[in-house]
């Protein structure tokens, strides 16, 4: 089972890197999605983000996530062939975790240095948690 430690990283690029190993069979958590970055101005990124949770109803949906962690499973999700058998079973063999859970904390933790945010040539990003709580429920 790997661990990564998504702080500081750029959620698209781990999104990516993420998917390529769940379909290869690998097992994955990921902790403190809270502090995944979103790349661009925060009110853009916010713009976005709220077109896709006001959309649909209640009933009917489509249903966005607010929640850090359900945003970057959702994101995991779209990368993979998810309405196949492939896609549904790599996509059970994710964790996405607030935080550091207990049974975790004494596990080896890594990160993916080539999503890290030191490759963004911009100043301009907004962390997840920061975006949970300005769409509400977090």
């Amino acid at each position: 089972m790997l661990i990564i430690n998504a702080e500081g990283l750029i959620l698209g690029r781990l999104a990516s890197m993420v998917a390529k190993r769940l379909l290869e069979g690998e097992e994955i958590s990921i902790v403190n999605a809270e502090k995944a970055i979103v790349s661009g101005s925060k009110e853009a990124t916010f713009r976005r983000y709220k077109q896709w949770v006001d959309r649909g109803s209640r009933e009917k949906g489509p249903h966005y996530p607010r929640r850090p962690d359900q945003i970057v499973a959702r994101t995991i999700r779209g990368m993979l062939p998810y309405k196949k058998a492939r896609g549904r079973d790599a996509f059970t063999r994710l964790k996405v975790y607030i935080g550091i859970p207990e049974e975790l904390a004494r596990e080896p933790i890594t990160t993916l240095e080539s999503a890290d945010m030191t490759r963004l040539s911009t100043i301009k990003y907004m962390a997840l948690g920061e975006l949970s709580r300005r769409l509400g429920s977090w």
